[in-house]
């Protein structure tokens, strides 16, 4: 019980930081250089630069409908978490006392707003929480349309971020553009981490060696899947295991120091949760053999 409590304390302290990011990417950069985002935030922004209205009304009343279609199609957890971090952000951009843009420089404006707004979004998102209306959307349209989740937003986005054209003029709409991407990116960094992984494939007829010396100088597991090939209709033994970007580097070499000619395929790990090998681990097995 101590523990569930002490997660959900977590979770909502990690939320509040989230939305104050994101508020500090709009308040101190986009808004006053009359920038926006993409998506309820973005369509929040124009709405009340025409109306007048405080921000933080269409950031809450947009997202109701959506954050009520979400707790049908997600659950519980997504509902409060985001209920909490859109009410947080609404707070947050509350201009209870004025205050100046951070600078005027739109270059500045577009990179440094968008990594702010970014890396709040990655947070919120981290704890199963959306600031974002538009992903429920695409969730309930994607398997009837036949378009990705990824693409329906893309093109919500590429609509809303065209219409401030309209607004604030095609120059500025362009560097909007260049924000979401900085902020779509940076969520990406929030979201995977830093030290990003990869899972790798090898196939090779040196594989018992190349999986020995991975286990014993890289401290990282090895799994044996095997196939047979489609031309030469031979059994074949392809290893499987995953890395850190930092370590990619030196699977490469060992493969490479065992076997020049194998073949191999990377690819991008969004998260890696358990596993049974690491090197603290693999170390202390070896000095109880010894």
């Amino acid at each position: 019980m101590r523990k569930k409590i002490g997660t959900i304390i977590v979770r909502f302290v990690v939320l509040t930081l989230g939305a104050l990011m994101a508020a500090v990417g709009l308040e101190l950069f986009l808004i006053p250089n009359k920038l926006i985002d993409g998506g309820i935030v973005g369509i929040s922004i124009l709405a009340s630069y025409l109306s007048n209205y405080p921000l933080g009304l269409f950031i809450v009343g947009l997202n109701i409908p959506f954050i009520i279609l979400g707790h049908f199609r997600i659950g519980k957890t997504f509902t409060f978490s985001t209920i909490y971090a859109v009410s947080a952000l609404a707070f947050f951009t509350t201009k209870f006392i004025p205050v100046p843009a951070f600078t005027e420089d739109l270059l500045l404006v577009t990179i440094f707003g968008g990594i702010m707004l970014g890396a709040g979004v990655g947070l919120i998102l981290r704890s199963e929480g959306s600031l974002d209306g538009t992903e429920v959307i695409a969730l309930l349209l994607s398997p009837r349309i036949s378009i990705s989740v990824g693409e329906i937003v893309m093109i919500i986005n590429f609509f809303i971020l065209g219409s401030s054209g309209f607004v604030f003029g095609w120059e500025n709409a362009m560097y909007s553009l260049i924000t979401y991407f900085v902020a779509f990116k940076t969520i990406d960094l929030v979201m995977g981490g830093i030290d990003e992984s990869k899972s790798i494939m090898i196939m090779s007829e040196k594989s018992s060696e190349i999986s020995e010396a991975i286990v014993h100088q890289l401290g990282k597991g090895v799994t044996h899947f095997y196939a047979k090939g489609g031309f030469s209709e031979t059994d074949k033994e392809v290893l499987y295991c995953v890395v850190s970007r930092l370590e990619l580097s030196k699977l490469k070499s060992i493969v490479h120091e065992y076997d020049p000619e194998a073949f191999m395929t990377i690819e991008v790990v969004q998260d890696v949760h358990g596993g049974r090998f690491n090197k603290r681990a693999i170390l202390a097995e070896q000095s109880q053999n010894h």
